[in-house]
C-alpha cells in the first residue's frame, strides 16, 4: 500500500460574522500572508479588501466586521 500523501494547502478559510449579524464562511486567505508574528490579524485586512472589491462589483457594501474566527476543517469520511 503507498503512503498517503499530505496535501499542502496554501490558503486558509475563516468564517466572518458582520455588525449586522450576517455571517460569510470559508472566506479564503493566502497562507502566506498569516505565517508572520501577528498571528490572524492580517486576515482581517485582507478580508476587508475582499469586501471592498465586492461590494465594487454588487454596488451593496459590507457592513463592519464583529469577529473573525479559523473555519473548521472537516476530514473527508472513511468507506
Amino acid at each position: 500500500m503507498a503512503p498517503k500523501r499530505k496535501i499542502l494547502s496554501t490558503m486558509i478559510s475563516f468564517d466572518v460574522v458582520y455588525e449586522d449579524g450576517s455571517r460569510s464562511s470559508n472566506r479564503r486567505v493566502p497562507l502566506m500572508a498569516l505565517s508572520g508574528l501577528d498571528g490572524d490579524m492580517p486576515a482581517r485586512a485582507i478580508i476587508e479588501e475582499q469586501d471592498r472589491e465586492i461590494a465594487l462589483a454588487s454596488g451593496r457594501p459590507r457592513g463592519a466586521i464583529k469577529s473573525l474566527t479559523r473555519a473548521v476543517v472537516r476530514a473527508p469520511a472513511r468507506e
